[in-house]
Protein backbone atom coordinates (compact mmCIF):
# COMPACT_ATOMS: atom_id res chain seq x y z
CA UNK A 1 0.00 0.00 0.00
CA UNK A 2 2.74 2.82 0.64
CA UNK A 3 4.53 1.74 -2.72
CA UNK A 4 1.51 2.51 -4.48
CA UNK A 5 0.81 5.69 -2.83
CA UNK A 6 4.63 6.88 -3.40
CA UNK A 7 4.14 5.83 -6.69
CA UNK A 8 1.37 8.22 -7.24
CA UNK A 9 1.69 11.05 -4.89
CA UNK A 10 5.86 11.52 -4.79
CA UNK A 11 7.06 9.95 -7.90
CA UNK A 12 6.02 12.48 -10.45
CA UNK A 13 7.85 15.00 -9.00
CA UNK A 14 10.91 13.04 -9.24
CA UNK A 15 11.74 15.47 -12.42
CA UNK A 16 11.28 18.54 -10.23
CA UNK A 17 13.81 16.87 -7.42
CA UNK A 18 16.74 15.89 -9.75
CA UNK A 19 16.35 19.73 -11.59
CA UNK A 20 17.09 21.12 -8.16
CA UNK A 21 19.49 18.83 -6.95
CA UNK A 22 21.22 19.12 -9.85
CA UNK A 23 21.31 23.11 -9.27
CA UNK A 24 22.53 22.29 -5.74
CA UNK A 25 25.09 20.17 -6.54
CA UNK A 26 26.17 21.22 -9.96
CA UNK A 27 26.72 17.76 -11.26
CA UNK A 28 24.05 15.18 -12.64
CA UNK A 29 26.00 12.43 -11.12
CA UNK A 30 25.89 13.56 -7.89
CA UNK A 31 22.59 14.90 -8.16
CA UNK A 32 21.42 11.22 -9.32
CA UNK A 33 22.72 9.67 -5.76
CA UNK A 34 21.08 12.72 -4.15
CA UNK A 35 17.71 12.13 -5.33
CA UNK A 36 17.75 7.95 -5.22
CA UNK A 37 18.97 8.59 -1.37
CA UNK A 38 16.07 11.21 -1.08
CA UNK A 39 13.50 8.90 -2.66
CA UNK A 40 14.53 5.84 -0.24
CA UNK A 41 14.28 8.51 2.45
CA UNK A 42 10.63 9.58 1.52
CA UNK A 43 8.85 5.86 0.85
CA UNK A 44 10.51 5.68 4.36
CA UNK A 45 9.17 8.51 5.88
CA UNK A 46 5.85 8.31 3.89
CA UNK A 47 3.53 8.42 6.64
CA UNK A 48 4.77 11.98 7.56
CA UNK A 49 3.50 13.33 4.84
CA UNK A 50 0.54 15.71 5.81
CA UNK A 51 -1.66 17.01 3.33
CA UNK A 52 -1.30 16.79 -0.91
CA UNK A 53 1.90 18.80 -0.86
CA UNK A 54 4.07 16.12 -2.34
CA UNK A 55 6.38 18.17 -4.06
CA UNK A 56 7.34 20.88 -1.49
CA UNK A 57 8.08 17.74 0.93
CA UNK A 58 9.90 16.03 -1.57
CA UNK A 59 12.21 18.65 -2.30
CA UNK A 60 12.60 19.18 1.30
CA UNK A 61 13.96 16.00 1.73
CA UNK A 62 16.09 16.30 -1.29
CA UNK A 63 17.71 19.84 0.34
CA UNK A 64 18.04 17.97 3.53
CA UNK A 65 19.59 14.77 1.93
CA UNK A 66 22.36 16.94 -0.33
CA UNK A 67 22.99 19.09 2.54
CA UNK A 68 23.89 15.88 4.60
CA UNK A 69 26.03 14.82 1.99
CA UNK A 70 27.84 17.88 0.42
CA UNK A 71 29.45 21.06 2.33
CA UNK A 72 28.43 24.40 0.91
CA UNK A 73 32.13 24.94 0.18
CA UNK A 74 32.34 21.91 -1.82
CA UNK A 75 29.17 21.65 -3.75
CA UNK A 76 29.87 25.18 -4.69
CA UNK A 77 32.97 24.54 -6.54
CA UNK A 78 31.82 21.84 -8.51
CA UNK A 79 31.32 21.92 -12.23
CA UNK A 80 27.64 21.74 -13.51
CA UNK A 81 27.53 19.14 -15.73
CA UNK A 82 23.87 19.65 -17.83
CA UNK A 83 22.09 16.39 -18.97
CA UNK A 84 22.48 15.70 -22.35
CA UNK A 85 19.00 14.92 -22.74
CA UNK A 86 17.62 18.00 -24.37
CA UNK A 87 14.86 18.92 -26.04
CA UNK A 88 15.62 18.53 -29.40
CA UNK A 89 12.21 19.55 -31.10
CA UNK A 90 12.11 22.11 -33.46
CA UNK A 91 10.25 25.63 -32.65
CA UNK A 92 8.38 25.94 -36.44
CA UNK A 93 7.39 29.58 -35.33
CA UNK A 94 11.62 30.42 -35.63
CA UNK A 95 13.83 30.48 -37.76
CA UNK A 96 17.38 29.18 -37.29
CA UNK A 97 19.08 32.56 -36.44
CA UNK A 98 16.35 33.37 -33.76
CA UNK A 99 16.80 29.88 -32.52
CA UNK A 100 20.74 30.05 -32.38
CA UNK A 101 20.24 33.51 -30.47
CA UNK A 102 17.35 32.29 -28.26
CA UNK A 103 19.69 29.22 -26.89
CA UNK A 104 22.59 31.57 -26.78
CA UNK A 105 20.41 33.41 -23.92
CA UNK A 106 19.40 30.56 -22.83
CA UNK A 107 22.96 29.19 -22.01
CA UNK A 108 23.78 33.08 -20.69
CA UNK A 109 21.31 32.77 -18.42
CA UNK A 110 22.01 29.12 -17.07
CA UNK A 111 25.73 30.48 -16.60
CA UNK A 112 24.50 33.33 -14.32
CA UNK A 113 22.64 31.23 -12.31
CA UNK A 114 25.94 29.05 -11.95
CA UNK A 115 27.67 31.71 -10.76
CA UNK A 116 25.11 32.68 -8.02
CA UNK A 117 25.76 31.63 -4.68
CA UNK A 118 24.40 28.49 -3.66
CA UNK A 119 22.06 30.46 -0.86
CA UNK A 120 20.59 32.79 -3.89
CA UNK A 121 20.89 30.03 -6.05
CA UNK A 122 18.48 27.65 -4.33
CA UNK A 123 15.68 29.98 -4.14
CA UNK A 124 15.92 31.66 -7.65
CA UNK A 125 15.97 27.33 -9.10
CA UNK A 126 12.75 27.07 -6.82
CA UNK A 127 10.51 30.12 -7.77
CA UNK A 128 11.73 30.63 -11.38
CA UNK A 129 12.26 27.84 -12.40
CA UNK A 130 10.46 24.87 -10.37
CA UNK A 131 7.42 27.79 -9.89
CA UNK A 132 6.90 27.18 -5.85
CA UNK A 133 5.58 29.90 -3.65
CA UNK A 134 7.32 31.78 -1.28
CA UNK A 135 5.71 30.04 1.74
CA UNK A 136 6.91 26.68 -0.11
CA UNK A 137 10.21 27.54 -0.52
CA UNK A 138 10.58 28.91 2.57
CA UNK A 139 9.24 24.79 4.07
CA UNK A 140 11.83 23.77 1.93
CA UNK A 141 14.65 25.60 2.49
CA UNK A 142 14.11 25.78 6.22
CA UNK A 143 13.90 29.73 6.63
CA UNK A 144 11.39 32.42 7.48
CA UNK A 145 9.50 34.06 4.50
CA UNK A 146 11.19 37.34 4.83
CA UNK A 147 14.63 35.63 4.37
CA UNK A 148 13.19 33.77 0.84
CA UNK A 149 11.93 37.34 -0.45
CA UNK A 150 15.47 38.99 0.45
CA UNK A 151 17.24 36.44 -0.79
CA UNK A 152 14.87 36.26 -3.96
CA UNK A 153 15.58 40.12 -4.28
CA UNK A 154 19.68 39.62 -3.85
CA UNK A 155 19.93 36.90 -6.05
CA UNK A 156 17.53 38.61 -8.85
CA UNK A 157 19.98 41.79 -8.68
CA UNK A 158 23.28 39.83 -8.91
CA UNK A 159 21.40 38.57 -12.25
CA UNK A 160 20.34 41.47 -13.82
CA UNK A 161 24.22 42.61 -12.81
CA UNK A 162 25.41 39.84 -14.98
CA UNK A 163 23.05 39.98 -17.93
CA UNK A 164 22.10 43.42 -18.21
CA UNK A 165 25.37 44.12 -19.85
CA UNK A 166 24.81 41.33 -22.50
CA UNK A 167 21.03 42.56 -22.28
CA UNK A 168 22.96 45.79 -23.23
CA UNK A 169 25.32 44.48 -25.95
CA UNK A 170 22.53 42.26 -27.94
CA UNK A 171 20.25 45.44 -27.98
CA UNK A 172 22.92 47.72 -29.66
CA UNK A 173 23.73 44.69 -32.64
CA UNK A 174 20.04 44.78 -33.18
CA UNK A 175 20.34 48.83 -33.74
CA UNK A 176 23.84 48.65 -35.84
Amino acid sequence: MPRRIFEEVVLPHVDAAFNYARWLTRSDADAEDVVQDACIRALRFLPSLRGDDARAWLLTIVRNTWHGRFSRKGASAQPLVVNEMVDERSDEGLDPEALVIRQQAVDSVRRAIEELPVDFREVIVLRELEGLSYKEIAAVAGIPIGTVMSRLARGRERLLAVLGPLHAMEGRRDVS
